[in-house]
């Protein structure tokens, strides 16, 4: 069982920057992806980026390549989103889960999922 728990959200100006975390507990192997969703009102839940547990392997939507980096600090069981330039359309509550495959792009992979936290860009 692993249980997360996201913070860092916020209200943000246009071409402002975050840094969201998820503080994991529970066991996790190395092999696990944590991954980063958002979703918007009345939109369907998106991939944002991925980190593969041991660190060595990330993955980013397009929108956000350049933009944001994942990272991981084993030390804290803790994942991060870094975000710098954000824009409105980056508006969403966002949430982390963990995945124990390797398709880590699609939403319904994933096993566990904090309760997410809101990210609003003021334009």
């Amino acid at each position: 069982q692993v249980q997360l728990v996201e913070s860092g959200g916020g209200l943000v100006q246009a071409g402002g920057s975050l840094r969201l975390s998820c503080a994991a507990s529970g066991r996790i192997f190395s092999d696990y992806y944590v991954g980063w969703f958002r979703q918007a009102p009345g939109k369907e839940r998106e991939f944002v980026a991925a980190i593969r547990w041991s660190g060595e392997i990330t993955y980013y939507l397009d929108s956000v390549k350049g933009r944001f980096t994942i990272s991981r600090d084993n030390a804290k069981n803790t994942v991060y989103l870094q975000m710098n330039s954000l824009k409105p359309e980056d508006t969403a509550v966002y949430s982390c889960a963990v995945e124990r495959g390797n398709r880590y792009r699609e939403a319904r992979s994933y096993d566990y999922w904090g309760q997410g936290t809101q990210v609003t860009v003021s334009s």
